[in-house]
């Protein structure tokens, strides 16, 4: 083995907790049996590495097999890093027709013509999501496996997620997954986040959106003494009504976990108490992120609670109603009107 083979290796038994590791290897079938029973999986990852290197290279394992071995975890865990959404636009007539095996070429060779030093390996997992590495090289230099970027794309819709691309990769990436499905063009579909499941579900509103037909009455949810009947009746009213606000909005089942929203903000500065930044002719800027475990359930308890104002402002639903998580205001006229993009 290599150095770069040893460097990816190590890296690799790193990244793998030790309770997954026996299992990972079992999946990845490089190694024997009598390999496999005579690690002691007890013992610190730097001995476990060491055991690994010789086994590997008692068995001549090559690069691109290790490559299997990281696409494997990879694989079993998704949500480690940044996801990020992207649209293919103008489907030809034959696009739904296109099955694994053409893809998996096409892919290959539309690819290796715009970058001559690329690995890549493609598997189809058992949601029927095929997954995509890629190794990216220069003119001059071997493909780096230590970076690799990862793809996952469902044939016949039209989105796809990437982890780990640079913007100079992009085009690259974004013309042979173009070409290969047989579409036109691609969007940023703008939508990212950790968990890769939430973020499909989200995008291709897979998820269960459960809307209540009928909603309780306080007196059904509370069992507090009422100490002033007319009091309480209102404040019930008004408790229902935000629910009912919010649940319009996201539904009662399981929300998808998105972890930030962003909306960049280039509009006119409105606030009449502020003359100095209100008679500005430069629009202004900025940036708010709102993050969260899970926005889209802390979105729903704020409204419900009373945090956030009811009905929710559409900058709030557009997230669910739109499967975003990114938006640019701006003014489009010189008016109060805003358009979100």
């Amino acid at each position: 083995m290599n150095d770069s083979s040893k460097l990816l290796l190590q890296r690799i038994v790193r990244r793998i907790p030790v309770q997954m590791l026996k299992a990972t290897l079992d999946k990845w079938g490089r190694l024997t049996v009598e390999q496999r029973q005579a690690i002691d999986f007890t013992q610190s990852k730097w001995a476990l590495t060491q055991k690994l290197l010789s086994f590997c290279e008692e068995n001549g394992v090559t690069l691109t097999q290790l490559a299997e071995l990281e696409m494997i975890h990879v694989i079993e865990n998704p949500n480690q890093g940044m996801w990020y959404t992207f649209q293919l636009l103008d489907p030809e007539n034959d696009a739904q027709s296109l099955e694994l095996t053409q893809f998996k070429q096409q892919f290959k060779c539309h690819l290796s013509e715009l970058l001559r030093q690329v690995s890549v390996k493609i598997k189809k997992h058992t949601d029927e999501a095929v997954w995509i590495r890629i190794a990216w090289g220069g003119s001059f230099t071997k493909p780096n496996h230590l970076k690799p970027t990862y793809v996952v794309h469902h044939l016949q819709t039209p989105y796809f997620f990437v982890r780990n691309l640079t913007s100079k990769l992009k085009p690259l990436l974004s013309q042979a997954l173009t070409l290969a499905t047989r579409h036109q063009g691609v969007k940023e579909a703008n939508l990212s986040g950790r968990n890769l499941t939430s973020i499909r579900d989200l995008l291709m509103r897979q998820y269960q959106q459960m809307f209540p037909t009928k909603y309780p009455s306080p007196h059904d949810e509370e069992d507090q003494p009422v100490l002033n009947q007319y009091i309480e009746k209102e404040q019930g009213h008004v408790a229902t009504h935000r629910r009912r606000m919010a649940r319009e909005v996201f539904g009662d089942g399981t929300l998808p976990q998105l972890q930030s929203a962003v909306y960049k903000l280039d509009t006119k500065f409105k606030d009449p108490s502020n003359k100095t930044m209100t008679e500005r002719e430069d629009t202004f800027k900025c940036v708010v992120k709102f993050s969260s475990i899970n926005l889209l359930e802390s979105l729903r308890s704020c409204a419900s609670s009373g945090i956030a104002s009811a009905p929710v402002t559409p900058l709030l639903s557009s997230i669910p109603l739109k499967g975003r998580n990114y938006f640019v205001v701006t003014d489009n006229t010189p008016g109060p009107s805003s358009q979100r993009h």
